[in-house]
């Protein structure tokens, strides 16, 4: 059964956020808000919590992983960055986007795409999510809490926890979040990409709206 914090979305008690990296780091599976939506979350190294997360999700291997981080400097030492993307990154993030970008070897070839070396890295805007890295010292390895069946997020931490508190370790309840997607956009590619239009604002990249 998991355990459920209620943790201040802009002031996040340091107790808790403590325990819930001390249940990561014991080989945990939590839910826990973005400045999106509600998502899955385990260390980057341990395969049984990845294994656990696709089983949530009725995803096979072939369902990528995105690596949650903290700041830049995160995203450069798991992504192969040049100036471009650097210039690009530095003006979207924080944010709801979710970047494509070529893995460095830092990032197990189980995580990468199979064909592309490529790697999908975000840096959310949500206090609790950067508390979180902050004390775990490292990205998080995460996937959208959508169940099999359902077109939406789940974005409710007392519904996560009713229906899925015998899979997961821990849920963190600090309230809704926005419940939209981030927006997905391929910079390993000499231009950029729209993947997926999501929550994260399109036109900077120089994508019309109606895309």
């Amino acid at each position: 059964m998991s355990q459920y914090f209620s943790i201040h979305p802009e002031n996040p008690q340091a107790r808790l956020i403590q325990q819930a990296v001390a249940i990561l780091r014991n080989g945990g599976v939590i839910a826990y808000p973005t400045d999106s939506c509600y998502a899955l979350g385990c260390v980057l190294g341990d395969k049984e919590a990845q294994e656990r997360i696709r089983a949530i999700r009725g995803v096979d291997e072939d369902h990528l992983f995105t690596l949650v981080c903290r700041n830049l400097t995160d995203i450069a030492t798991y992504a192969r960055v040049d100036n471009r993307q650097f210039r690009l990154l530095k003006a979207h993030t924080p944010g709801s986007y979710t970047f494509i970008l070529e893995a460095t070897r830092e990032v197990p070839r189980r995580l990468q795409h199979p064909k592309r070396s490529t790697i999908g890295l975000r840096v959310p805007e949500h206090a609790v999510t950067q508390a979180l890295l902050d004390e775990l010292g490292e990205p998080l390895l995460s996937m959208t809490l959508t169940l099999p069946g359902e077109e939406g997020p789940l974005n409710e931490a007392w519904e996560i926890r009713d229906r899925l508190e015998h899979q997961l370790d821990l849920v963190i309840d600090a309230g809704a979040c926005a419940n939209e997607m981030t927006t997905v956009i391929d910079l390993s590619k000499e231009e950029p990409a729209l993947v997926r239009k999501g929550r994260g604002d399109i036109a900077s990249f120089g994508f019309e709206e109606e895309y």
